[in-house]
């Protein structure tokens, strides 16, 4: 076998030079090296550095100002609206604020693919190529590669957020909160003493039984049996209807689902061509089956409004084989500028992409990306078998599974490119990690409240436009 490049040092413990596969600086060292990377970073930055407050030094109002540069001008009202519901739905759609807050933190030095935005709603349910459920953070939006303690931090800050919301004691949120780190450091230390292979096929189900979530059983069983129905099919009977001599169409919603029409139009179509083009042929060859019927704009998420973002109505083997593909643009990721971050490729949707492939154990077969009108877009099927938990509707220690559920899913996503054996050695054995994130995590949750305080106000001065309700 050709061997395209050596390591020089490491050796096993039969003193055979052991040699890579790879180019030296994409190499997995051996355990006594991985050991000792994740413990030389420890000593650099204790794992009690963590617990430590963030940059206090700005205005949270105008962070969120800045974030609503480049959207559509028509709603940014709706996006402040669903922003000032209530904390969490602020700390959901202000990750810019959090980003800028951790610029500059106490930071290990070892840096993985980050989901970026990592907090409590952004994982959930969705289908596999193969047609299975899976359970992964499944929002992409803010990746990058950085460090890891940034996921576990926003993580943590989002239990306690969403549990004072549930009304759930002070106490019961920071153990939670404890928990969510306990799960990660638990899990980390698990993936980094199976085999390579095992830990990257880590499944669902031993996920599960390292969380404990049963008193979580109930509810996870009713999303996973509401996610098994969602689907292209659902959507199409729900929001589309035949309009006589016209085709199929979009039911209007407005300001939430609207039509387009003419120029912008044939700008997605044309985007969609480039889009196959990112796919692996066997799946170009499966969409080149479909036909467009209908274009339209829908509004999404909460960090998203503002956003471009259509919906593709494509017919199949006749009017009943239906799919729905979301085109949503891509902006830069609330990290390009912290120089602990690396931004990554220079279109924003192959960015995002490329970032969840890395960090899902499966991802959606017909994700890829696109440019419309110049902008940069990510590509992937609507609401297929989509399904999430509301976190701020648990109760007892619902919470607390979900903390620990969610906590070992990002350390299963984490450990897919950082060596868990060197992640490990970070965290290690005791929990002092998992304190220093439950002080830091209450204390930025109060921030987090102040700083929706400070939105409402915003609103109510009229410095900030507001639609409620939508």
């Amino acid at each position: 076998m050709t061997i395209t490049a050596t390591v020089p040092s490491p050796r096993t413990s039969g003193g055979t030079p052991r040699r890579a596969l790879a180019a030296p600086e994409a190499v997995w060292s051996g355990q006594a090296e991985a050991r000792a990377r994740g413990k030389a970073a420890r000593r650099a930055v204790s794992r009690s550095a963590h617990a430590a407050p963030l940059r206090a030094d700005r205005d949270p109002v105008e962070l969120v100002e800045r974030a609503n540069d480049g959207r559509l001008a028509h709603l940014v009202p709706l996006r402040v609206g669903r922003m000032a519901a209530s904390p969490f739905a602020f700390l959901r759609g202000a990750a810019a604020v959090m980003a800028h807050d951790l610029a500059g933190s106490p930071v290990s030095g070892l840096t993985a693919q980050i989901c970026g935005d990592a907090h409590l709603s952004n994982v959930g349910f969705y289908a596999s190529p193969e047609r299975r459920l899976v359970l992964d953070v499944n929002d992409f939006d803010e990746t990058v590669v950085g460090p890891w303690e940034y996921d576990l931090k926003r993580l943590a800050v989002s239990v306690v957020v969403a549990g004072r919301e549930a009304g759930a004691p002070e106490d019961t949120c920071r153990q939670a909160a404890y928990d969510a780190a306990r799960a990660y450091r638990q899990t980390a230390r698990t993936l980094a003493k199976l085999p390579f292979l095992q830990a990257w096929t880590f499944d669902l189900a031993q996920v599960l039984a390292a969380a404990d979530v049963d008193d979580l059983a109930g509810t996870l069983d009713r999303v996973r049996d509401k996610a098994v129905g969602n689907g292209s099919a659902k959507v199409a009977a729900r929001f589309t209807q035949r309009v006589q001599n016209d085709g199929w169409r979009f039911v209007e919603q407005p300001p939430v689902l609207t039509q387009v029409v003419g120029v912008d139009e044939r700008a997605v179509e044309d985007g969609l061509r480039g889009y196959l083009e990112t796919l692996p042929a066997e799946r170009r060859t499966l969409l080149a089956r479909f036909t467009v019927a209908d274009v339209a704009f829908r509004v999404v998420g909460v960090g998203s409004v503002g956003t471009r973002a259509y919906v593709v109505l494509l017919h199949g083997n006749g009017e009943d084989d239906a799919l729905v593909l979301q085109v949503k643009e891509a902006r830069s990721s609330v990290h390009v500028a912290d120089p602990a971050c690396e931004p990554g490729p220079g279109h924003d949707g192959r960015r995002v992409v490329l970032g969840q492939r890395a960090m899902q154990t499966a991802s959606d077969p017909l994700l890829g990306w696109a440019t419309v009108s110049g902008r940069p877009f990510l590509v992937r099927t609507f609401r297929d078998m989509k399904g999430s938990i509301d976190p701020v509707t648990l109760r007892g220690h619902q919470l607390d599974d979900y903390a620990r559920l969610c906590g070992a899913l990002l350390a299963r996503a984490h450990a897919r490119t950082l060596d868990p054996r060197v992640l490990a050695a970070y965290v290690g054995k005791s929990d002092e990690l998992d304190l220093a994130l439950t002080t830091f995590a209450a204390g930025y949750a109060d921030r987090a409240e102040a700083d929706h305080a400070a939105l409402l106000a915003a609103v109510r001065s009229g410095r900030l436009p507001a639609e409620s309700g939508v």
